[in-house]
């Protein structure tokens, strides 16, 4: 927008002192406003002289003096910035002037102290230690500053798939936000969580806007989106991708259970579950037999367009309709003024229990979408390296009806639905999905990763996790010029947290079921579980779990490969490993299509 405007910010004040001046800017489509303060604090000798001027568009303070040998000048800069689209101009002004006034009185050592105590909690709250891979410490430590950055917010704001880093898709936000950014910081700093769900609650009118205009109840979320509106034209990977309706209602679910804030649930998250469950019940139908099918929609394989019973979408609509009808009974009374009655809950629970998911019998596997595994194969062997990405080098007509995937897709709904499928049919499916999915996204191989561990081939995980967490600092897709991949940088937490750490909280409890490979000698992490602080320290042949900030009889109910532990701050828990299951011969990718760290980087 900026690039075709003339200018794209309209001044509206402009406030000169001695030492400084401010600024504020209202965008013009938008109306968001903008404000920056600077103030100096300026030691010189006699006669030193400073004066600002400012215009419009900039302001500048100019410092003369004439400095004999000997003699110093020292000058200290202080800049604040606000924003809102909501506040008045006034109400802006006197925040950044506060915030200059505080920068003032806490001076630069006071506000570097400030600083480096909020950067110590951070740390302390979400850091994960990796021993045996430096590179991988350096790359997760990155990624999760980043998604830190983009995850702080004053006022509830999206968090866009570049977070503050670049231009690439035009500052807009996707479901990978629900879906990769949100889990981390829900057990990191859950605070940031609340805002990003709240800005989703305030789109909601346009969410049942749209809804109507697809003929359709309940609220529809835009495929892509800025301030609530579809920034898409029809696309069927994007249009049809109804299932970020879910991944919005399952990122409610995980804070509320995480966290207990059941204030929030009642204000927010309820009508979010409400309307993204009305909107399922009315995509979906019951067929003859009293299956329920949701057909024509797309997954998170964006190969796969407009395809009738998609696994991962049927299952995450499944727990997004339990997840309202449970969210329901604990509000009955909001939920009433919401329109809610019993008969409605109970049609999501008929619909939830009568969900239909594809599975092929001759195969044992389940097909990503109902047919999936009749499709012709793609042919990978005539494919060369230089037609990857496929997207813009085949027509799409020709991807959807192959068996091809761009991303993870039935894989992503072994990791978040990991409670409907059986150790074996995860193996199964796992091994055939692993020759056909390509990664010309970067949201897959931190699942891969996760799915891999799972199943027992560790090593493989590892270099999955390798391509996850190094896929800006090595550039892997060429494109980091356009900002940084938050979604995969969290990704990185997710593969080591819930990949080599085996962290589930499928049934509102959490579950680990830890395994290192071979080149990572340890692994350590934290998880914030109503307001408690869990420490997971996993060995080879150990894992010891501790719980802090809490007080003396605090305890903490969790899994441990199957068996329950209960850890209290008193006593940290120390259980063994058990040894791991054969895991099986190692699943191939796509020729040319291994981790990309493996085949590019070579071997640790």
């Amino acid at each position: 927008m900026a690039a075709v405007l003339e200018s794209p910010l309209h001044a509206e004040e402009r406030l000169v002192y001695e030492d400084g001046g401010l600024l504020i800017h209202r965008t013009k489509r938008s109306g968001l406003r903008l404000a920056a303060a600077m103030g100096h604090e300026v030691d010189g000798p006699d006669r030193t002289k400073v004066s600002t001027e400012a215009y419009e568009d900039w302001a500048r303070t100019t410092v003369a003096v004439a400095l004999h040998p000997g003699q110093r000048l020292r000058m200290v800069k202080y800049v604040t910035y606000g924003w809102s689209s909501r506040r008045s101009r006034p109400a802006l002004r006197d925040q950044v002037g506060g915030a200059l006034a505080g920068a003032r009185y806490s001076g630069w050592e006071g506000l570097v102290r400030e600083q480096r105590e909020y950067l110590d909690d951070f740390w302390d709250a979400s850091d994960v230690r990796v021993e045996g891979d430096p590179e991988v410490q350096q790359a997760v430590r990155f990624g999760l500053f980043h998604v830190l950055q983009a995850g702080a917010r004053a006022e509830s704001r999206p968090i866009a798939a570049k977070g503050l880093t670049g231009p690439g898709y035009d500052g807009h936000v996707f479901w990978d936000t629900e879906t990769f950014v949100l889990p981390v910081l829900t057990y990191t700093q859950p605070t940031a969580v609340a805002h990003a769900l709240r800005w989703r609650h305030a789109t909601l009118d346009l969410a049942r806007d749209r809804a109507r205009t697809l003929d359709l109840h309940g609220a529809a979320f835009p495929w892509r989106t800025i301030r609530g509106h579809e920034c898409s034209a029809y696309w069927p990977a994007g249009t049809a991708g109804f299932h970020i309706g879910a991944d919005i209602a399952d990122a409610v679910r995980r804070y509320v259970q995480a966290t207990g804030d059941s204030e929030f649930e009642r204000e927010i998250g309820l009508e979010l579950l409400v309307e993204t469950a009305r909107l399922w019940r009315s995509l979906g139908h019951h067929d003859r037999h009293g299956r329920f099918h949701i057909d024509g929609v797309t997954g998170p394989d964006e190969y796969t367009a407009v395809k009738d019973d998609n696994v991962y979408t049927n299952l995450m609509a499944q727990r997004n309709l339990l997840a309202a009808a449970e969210a329901v009974h604990r509000h009955s009374e909001e939920a009433w003024r919401l329109g809610v009655d019993d008969e409605e809950t109970a049609a999501w629970r008929d619909a939830a229990a009568s969900m239909y998911v594809p599975y092929d019998e001759e195969l044992g596997v389940h097909p990503q979408v109902e047919g999936f595994t009749r499709y012709q194969e793609w042919d990978f062997a005539a494919t060369p390296p230089d037609k990857y990405p496929l997207l813009l080098n085949h027509p799409y007509f020709d991807l959807y009806r192959k068996q091809v995937v761009k991303q993870a897709d039935l894989v992503m709904a072994m990791h978040l639905r990991g409670d409907a499928f059986t150790a074996e049919e995860k193996a199964r499916n796992f091994a055939y999905y692993e020759r056909r999915t390509v990664r010309d996204s970067s949201l897959s191989a931190c699942t891969q990763s996760v799915l891999a561990a799972e199943t027992g081939h560790l090593e493989l995980a590892h270099d999955y996790l390798g391509e996850a967490a190094l896929m800006d600092l090595h550039d892997i897709h060429q494109n980091t010029r356009d900002g940084v991949h938050v979604a995969s940088l969290a990704g990185a937490w997710i593969a080591l947290v819930a990949g080599f750490g085996g962290m589930r909280d499928h049934d509102g409890r959490l579950s680990f079921a830890p395994r290192l490979p071979s080149r990572i000698g340890r692994l350590e992490f934290s998880l914030m579980w109503h307001g408690r602080r869990l420490r997971v320290d996993v060995r080879p042949h150990e894992v010891t779990y501790s719980l802090r900030d809490g007080d003396d009889d605090t305890r903490l109910e969790l899994r441990h490969h199957g068996e329950e532990v209960t850890v209290t701050c008193d006593d940290s828990v120390t259980r063994p490993v058990p040894p791991a299951p054969p895991a099986g011969p190692t699943p191939r990718q796509p020729p040319g299509r291994a981790p990309a760290r493996r085949s590019a980087l070579g071997e640790l």
